[in-house]
């Protein structure tokens, strides 16, 4: 079977408090899965795509039994995630404060089932057929073997003819600036599509100023690349051959989470494009994605196509009965 987008990572249990309460105070959490790549594929899927997801989960665990169960009730094909024995899945624990206080995420994934992942322990048949492969800079920053599992990643793309999509995804925690500039840049000129929010941007690539001083900075490491700058509050601004893209609405958002928006923003954006629409209903598509899942607890946009057009044909927030 090929698949319109797979992709590459590691799921995690999410363990929330309930909000506003603090970690210390909990006595009870809520418990989901998440990951910033099965979550693109998750949403994606919703959406009507052909999507796959290529990770490691621990062999008999109840955990990943739900994870593959919650991701394959989705629409996703989870035939290419490994069950090695003798693994732990990650774990990460999410607090919600109360302005000022920020939303703060612990994180416990030392030694998970994909920590251990080698590039030859990978069947890479299912990435061989694809359209679209997506990464993130989440997974090369868990250790060398999994470098070596993104650049065997990007090779099997290139050498099959399959875009390549990368969410540069940050994460200050797992690995300097410098060293996800200098794994970035060996990568980003397989890039098709490239996403990064204007605080990445800065702090990875040392890029600030207006958008299009951004974009013009991040084309240089990404010459192929269609890119999305996302700007929080302020939206996004794309770049795709030569003319920079705005979206055309902006969304008043009673925030529920906005923990998992930046996914279902690239997955917004991949399905426009995939479907064959511009850049313009493009980003259209993943500024409105990105608000719909902002109201919606849990890292994963539970989002239908019908549900996205509805939003993207009018701002009504009547009723629908």
């Amino acid at each position: 079977m090929s698949f319109d987008l797979v992709s590459l990572g590691e799921v995690m249990l999410r363990l929330a408090a309930p909000p506003p309460q603090r970690l210390e105070q909990a006595v009870s959490l809520d418990v989901q899965i998440g990951g910033s790549e099965a979550n693109v594929a998750a949403a994606c899927a919703r959406l009507g795509l052909r999507t796959a997801f290529i990770s490691a989960f621990p062999a008999a665990h109840a955990w990943a039994d739900r994870a593959v169960r919650e991701l394959t009730g989705h629409g996703v094909d989870c035939a290419g995630v490994l069950r090695p024995a003798g693994a732990r899945m990650g774990l990460y624990f999410l607090e919600y404060g109360m302005a000022p206080r920020p939303v703060r995420i612990l994180y416990d994934r030392r030694d998970s089932a994909m920590s251990r992942l080698q590039p030859d322990d990978v069947d890479w048949t299912c990435l061989r057929g694809a359209r679209l492969l997506h990464l993130s800079g989440i997974t090369p920053a868990l250790g060398e073997n999994l470098r070596a599992v993104i650049r065997r990643a990007v090779r099997e793309a290139a050498a099959a003819g399959v875009g390549l999509s990368m969410d540069v995804n940050y994460r200050s925690r797992l690995w300097t600036p410098k060293e996800a500039r200098d794994f970035l840049v060996e990568v980003l000129p397989a890039a098709r599509h490239l996403f990064v929010g204007a605080d990445d941007a800065e702090t990875v690539f040392d890029l600030r100023g207006a958008p299009e001083i951004v974009l013009a900075g991040l084309r240089t490491l990404a010459p192929q690349a269609t890119i999305a700058l996302t700007l929080g509050e302020e939206g996004a601004a794309v770049l795709d051959a030569g003319t920079v893209w705005r979206p055309r609405k902006r969304y008043t958002v009673s925030v529920v989470d906005r923990v998992g928006a930046g996914d279902a923003f690239a997955a917004g954006f991949l399905w426009a494009l995939l479907t064959g629409r511009g850049p313009q209903a493009a980003v259209d598509a993943a500024t409105a994605l990105a608000a719909l899942k902002c109201t919606i607890w849990g890292d994963i946009a539970l989002v239908g196509r019908a549900e996205l057009e509805e939003l993207m044909a009018s701002d009504s927030t009547e009723i629908r009965r």
